[in-house]
């Protein structure tokens, strides 16, 4: 099959201004296109834009970080995929309908704004693809480089993904942070068990349930710093433990580490709301407000502001003892929206970007010196490769009760993350669920970090068997889940059938009534989970794949069924709704 060779165009028109485009082929069907832009003096530099053409050819789907449940194509008229430090990642892959790579771009800049796009232009069938930078303005510079990385090699679409974070990762300055074996293990979050209404007596009780299921940490969430209960910020700012509600934050996390659990704690990082201390020392150094709900998103360009930020979260990991951060809403970092950059007046950055990557950096630094293996959460969106510096854990955006939508969010962070580790959104169920169906939480999100946010002393007998069960077995496989190879098949259809695999096991769970296909030489252990409310499963195997010991367990783990079965060809196999069965050769 002969590659495509593309060609680029670069777009600019403005004085003083010199580019230079050129490319490399380090093998057929990957191409470098390396950008260098000079200025005869520092300056704002103009929007500009590369651009080029690609056929639509056995391309069925379009896979980017932010796209959803929408897999979609857009026309070249429509909106493109925009991206900086702290939202998305600058990528795009197109995908075939048997999930083969047909091209993924990346680029290098992921600081700064950048715009993707990949549109289908009607009159010829083909992607008009583009790159565009400086849309929004950037700090005043005289000299520019970045890569642009085009790959149409014939790999699975998770393969190409892969490369791309391992090419982001071997960049200067976008070495990813270690990651703790904490940060790997399940987690009791507080958040829609208690949302605001935080009892410490209570989250202690929780934790010690939850840490003989298997949890190894807790996330206090919003509510610590706050009497007020209405889901507002306008009170975040001081970060002072609001008394009423936690009378000694010392002893509260003593006594959780006490019971074998590892405590993480929970603070909006851009947000100082009108009711804080904290707002008249920095109202005139806000980014911008959200007046009708009383807070505003403080200015990172301002060494004071980033100093405050910093001296908080190191004066808490000193004084409690904490384990970890929760640092929240990272993409609120938001220049005004239409203004030139300012700066001066105190400010000792123009970009808002390069600011907040000190902030982070100068954070992460003090706090490792304090706990090497200090943990930190970052939510959905802003889990792109500069993120991958200082965050260990990247979760789910947040999807109450939705185990679709979170299978989703979470496969498309494993598809960039690397080592890094991914978390759901934290699990949450009705007790009035039929047990088979809450078990479906925890299924759907196998393949990353649980975290459990139910109370737990609520629940049903059948539920809590079932939650122990399924954390248990997450456990016992967790290097297939988290370190196997990752094979999320049909994106476009929201990745109905996922495989792990290493050497001696494969992993693999249906999500809807499909055919799972196992054309491949077959380890010695064979796990395959019933992801629906129906009964069987239907499997292809490989052909000759030999004799099993079969063992057939329902959603709480009791055994329903043991026999020897010859697997070949296409057999549909018992498996209870929400169950799974285990297939062992040579027994």
């Amino acid at each position: 099959m002969s590659m495509i060779q593309h060609h680029f165009h670069w777009t600019n028109g403005s004085e003083g201004f010199q580019s230079e485009i050129t490319t490399e082929t380090p093998e057929a069907g990957l191409e470098l296109v390396h950008i260098r832009i000079s200025l005869e003096k520092p300056a704002i530099p103009p929007c500009i834009q590369l651009t080029w053409e690609h056929p639509v050819a056995d391309i069925h789907g379009v896979w980017h970080p932010n796209c959803g449940r929408n897999r979609g194509f857009v026309p070249d008229w429509g909106a493109g995929y925009a991206s900086r430090l702290t939202n998305s990642s600058p990528v795009v892959c197109l995908f075939s309908g048997a999930g083969r790579n047909k091209m993924t771009f990346a680029f290098s800049d992921a600081l700064n704004p950048i715009v993707m796009k990949a549109g289908i232009h009607e009159e010829t069938a083909e992607f008009h693809c583009s790159v565009t930078l400086f849309e929004e303005p950037v700090a005043p510079l005289s000299h520019y480089e970045a890569t642009l990385r085009v790959d149409c090699r014939d790999l699975f679409y998770y393969e190409a993904l892969n490369e791309v974070q391992n090419w982001w990762s071997g960049i200067s300055g976008l070495t990813p942070a270690p990651v703790p074996d904490s940060a790997r293990e399940p987690m009791y979050s507080t958040w829609y068990s208690y949302h605001q209404r935080l009892v410490p007596e209570e989250i202690e009780e929780q934790c010690r349930l939850a840490q003989k299921m298997g949890c190894e940490s807790v996330i206090v969430d919003d509510g610590w710093q706050t009497a007020d209960n209405m889901r507002g910020y306008a009170y975040c700012g001081d970060w002072i433990v609001c008394s009423d509600k936690i009378p000694d934050m010392k002893e509260h996390v003593e006594q959780v580490h006490r019971l074998g659990m590892k405590y993480l704690l929970w603070y909006s990082v851009p947000f100082v709301g009108i009711h804080s201390r904290a707002w008249s020392k920095f109202q005139d150094k806000m980014l911008y407000t959200i007046e009708e709900r009383g807070w505003g998103i403080v200015d990172p360009r301002y060494l004071e502001v980033r100093e405050y930020l910093i001296g908080i979260y190191e004066k808490a990991l000193l004084e409690w003892d904490l384990d970890g951060f929760k640092l929240d809403f990272m993409d609120s970092f938001l220049p005004p929206g239409g203004k030139k950059p300012e700066y001066g007046n105190g400010r000792d950055y123009v970009s808002v970007s390069e600011a907040v990557d000190r902030l982070m950096t100068d954070i992460m630094h003090r706090l490792r010196m304090i706990k090497p293996n200090v943990m930190i959460e970052f939510r959905q969106s802003y889990i792109g490769p500069h993120m991958r510096k200082y965050g260990n854990m990247f979760r789910a955006s947040d999807c109450p009760n939705d185990s679709i939508e979170n299978r989703v969010r979470i496969l498309d962070i494993r598809l960039l993350c690397g080592s890094t580790a991914a978390h759901a959104d934290p699990i949450m169920w009705s007790i009035k669920e039929p047990v088979e169906s809450a078990a479906l939480q925890l299924i759907n999100v196998l393949f990353a970090v649980p975290q459990i946010s139910v109370r737990l002393d609520q629940l049903p007998v059948r539920h809590q068997e079932m939650a122990a069960f399924w954390l248990s077995f997450w456990r016992e496989y967790r290097h297939v889940l988290l370190d196997g190879q990752l094979e999320p098949y049909h994106p476009e259809l929201l990745y109905p059938v996922v495989v792990a695999v290493t050497s001696d096991i494969l992993i693999a769970a249906a999500y809807e009534r499909t055919v799972v296909t196992l054309d491949r030489e077959l380890p010695e252990t064979i796990v395959l989970i019933n992801g629906t409310r129906e009964n069987g499963m239907i499997v292809e195997w490989a052909v000759n794949a030999g004799p099993r010991a079969v063992t057939v367990q329902d959603t709480t783990g009791c055994v329903v069924q043991e026999y020897k079965l010859g697997i070949e060809g296409i057999q549909q196999i018992s498996v209870p709704p929400a169950g799974l069965v285990t297939l062992i050769a040579g027994k």
